[in-house]
């Protein structure tokens, strides 16, 4: 595979079109972030009318890398907290594990006070569609925008154990309410 370029514009521009051109720029002022360079940001998108939710998506996360990524987290609530998760996930990514479709991540912390979710497992962008998924840059080559869904260590042992499908049957099955942070595992 070749390493892809991108630009900021061009994933600002791709969620753009799905969550629209409301958001907020942000970024956590630490070291971490610093390195992963001057175009890497966090985009906050508020809730609307299709989208009853705030959104919270990486930007440049992994540029000039051989596996192009983009995440997002979903929460109820405004949550500044998310741009540290996100950027420490980034990061994770960037210089120690490369991370992709149906791997999960340890958070360290809960993803939300009092919540039973400390992990995330990375997931096709099922609310928005296949369209959204992927971003070809032509010559350049191809980002993917994956779903973050914030998941219980027992759900984490149930996936390694059984498999990535089996654990989204369940979800579906029990209709996961992947915005509430103290929700009780599936499993």
């Amino acid at each position: 595979m070749k390493n892809v370029r991108y630009n900021k514009d061009s994933v600002i521009k791709h969620y753009s079109s799905f969550w629209g051109k409301e958001y907020n720029v942000l970024t956590w002022d630490v070291e971490r972030a610093k390195e992963l360079g001057e175009d890497f940001c966090i985009l906050e998108f508020p809730p609307r009318d299709s989208k009853n939710m705030w959104i919270y998506a990486t930007c440049c996360m992994s540029n000039d890398d051989d596996n192009s990524i983009e995440l997002h987290i979903y929460s109820k609530d405004k949550d500044e907290s998310l741009i540290a998760l996100l950027t420490i996930v980034a990061h994770f990514h960037r210089f120690d594990e490369k991370l992709g479709l149906s791997h999960t991540v340890n958070f360290g912390v809960p993803w939300k006070p009092r919540s039973n979710c400390s992990y995330g497992l990375i997931s096709l962008p099922y609310l928005d569609g296949v369209e959204f998924e992927l971003l070809n840059l032509e010559k350049k080559g191809i980002v993917h925008f994956f779903w973050l869904v914030p998941i219980t260590k027992e759900e984490v042992t149930f996936k390694k154990e059984n498999g990535i499908d089996s654990l989204e049957d369940i979800f579906e099955k029990d209709e996961l309410n992947y915005i509430d942070p103290l929700r009780k595992s599936v499993i």
